[in-house]
């Protein structure tokens, strides 16, 4: 294997990576796998004939795909043993993101976990057509399946997204406006203005895995959702704050307890209320939200 090589499938790969790593994310909701599964990426493509490859999109795509559907077996296993509910690893994204609506819904925390309930195959067909726009023959060979039976997979699963996906796309400054809300509501302790921006059956999940509290199953209604947030600021003693981000290209809050992150907050809003939170206080989880990560679906 020559230098020039290694120099172009080194170029090539960097020019696709983003792509690439949005890929890996959106089928496995993990951040640290999905930076996994480009490294294996990579492996195969420096050792791949460049010049034979006519589509290198395309190609490099494919092997990420297959990748990812391994990882993403194994990572359904470790699921089953994961303590307490299982949250998405959250991204602090880049500023683009958020303006590119069909990105940012792509890869909400909601979306993520509608995600969640399909099967690997149906999560792969479902994320390479719906937000990549890849054609039902190029899919068909990343994923090992004739196009007829990929166009069977891509319905059934649009069916079943369709149903649990979010009723109504509220605007970024909709959602912000509610969790702002939230956020003065929380930081005063202000419990009938808690109560005006949640919606009455608004669900909380709360991911600890173990390491952090956190409720072991999600917790439904407003007064629920209240008491346990009131009483978990109690206990934890200290300074609670939470500033306004940018997380999976949505508004989020950033917690810090003394100072230290304790958490990210992400929300579901419909008709200017929260219908549901999703706080992530594994500290396994946080790594990257420290500096901004790059997505795009081109």
């Amino acid at each position: 294997m020559t230098d020039s090589h290694t120099d172009l499938a080194t170029e090539t790969f960097v020019a696709y990576r983003n792509l690439l790593f949005t890929v890996a994310y959106e089928m496995l909701g993990s951040a640290a796998d999905a930076e996994d599964v480009l490294q294996e990426t990579w492996l195969r493509w420096v050792k791949v004939d460049g010049g034979e490859v006519r589509d290198q999109r395309a190609y490099l795509v494919r092997i990420t795909t297959r990748l990812a559907l391994n990882r993403l077996r194994t990572l359904s296993r470790r699921k089953e043993a994961y303590v307490g509910p299982w949250l998405p690893e959250p991204l602090l994204t880049t500023p683009d993101v958020a303006e590119d609506v069909e990105l940012a819904e792509s890869v909400s925390m909601a979306m993520m976990l509608v995600l969640e309930t399909l099967s690997p195959t149906e999560r792969a067909v479902f994320v390479l057509r719906e937000a990549f726009d890849l054609g039902y023959d190029e899919i068909a060979a990343a994923v090992d399946k004739s196009p007829a039976a990929v166009r069977q997979i891509a319905h059934r699963a649009r069916g079943h997204v369709d149903a649990r996906r979010p009723r109504t796309v509220v605007s970024p400054g909709e959602a912000r406006a509610a969790l702002e809300s939230f956020r003065r509501a929380f930081e005063t302790g202000d419990l009938r203005s808690l109560l005006d921006v949640l919606a009455p059956d608004v669900v909380l999940v709360g991911d600890g895995g173990g390491v952090k509290n956190a409720a072991l199953r999600p917790v439904v209604g407003a007064e629920k959702v209240i008491r346990l947030f009131v009483g978990g600021a109690r206990k934890a003693g200290g300074t609670l704050t939470a500033d306004v981000t940018e997380i999976n290209g949505n508004p989020a809050l950033v917690v810090r307890l003394n100072g230290e992150l304790d958490g990210i907050l992400a929300v579901r809003a419909e008709n200017a209320r929260i219908t549901g939170i999703y706080y992530v206080r594994n500290p396994e989880k946080l790594s990257h939200v420290g500096s901004q990560t790059a997505l795009t679906l081109r």
